[in-house]
């Protein structure tokens, strides 16, 4: 889910990628060449993932030296992409296959920060027998 908050008085906002838990997750999990921009990593979601790129889902890449990440999602304007580089570390990716995974937005948030997603799991949720 991308989210804007206002900016400066002149109408400008800045946006930003929240992952609520509406936000559905791809990663891809073969690494890819890191050149590609928008439109190529668009390209990949339908030829590599069979997904559509301009669906609001957030589609996740890895780079050979798994030090880098890129999101590529589309908000109500445009595509947005963002990349980001670990420093001294690396990021811990599923098995290297051809396809895709679905990630949670928990195990996105934990990738993102460079933890260890893995370790993510959900509380099972129990269904109240009555009311009150």
């Amino acid at each position: 889910m991308l989210t804007s908050y206002p900016g400066d008085p002149c109408g400008a906002s800045v946006t930003m990628i929240a992952a609520g838990a509406d936000l559905k997750i791809y990663v891809a999990t073969r690494p890819i060449d890191f050149r590609c921009g928008h439109d190529g990593l668009a390209a990949k979601v339908q030829e590599m993932l069979r997904l559509d790129p301009f669906s609001g889902a957030a589609f996740v890449f890895r780079s050979k030296r798994a030090d880098r990440i890129k999101i590529l999602v589309r908000d109500r304007t445009g595509l947005v992409l963002v990349h980001k580089r670990l420093e001294g570390c690396k990021f811990v990716w599923p098995t290297i296959a051809d396809g895709v995974m679905r990630m949670s937005p928990a195990m996105f948030a934990a990738l993102f920060e460079g933890l260890d997603w893995r370790l993510v799991r959900p509380e099972e949720a129990r269904r109240p027998q009555v009311a009150g």
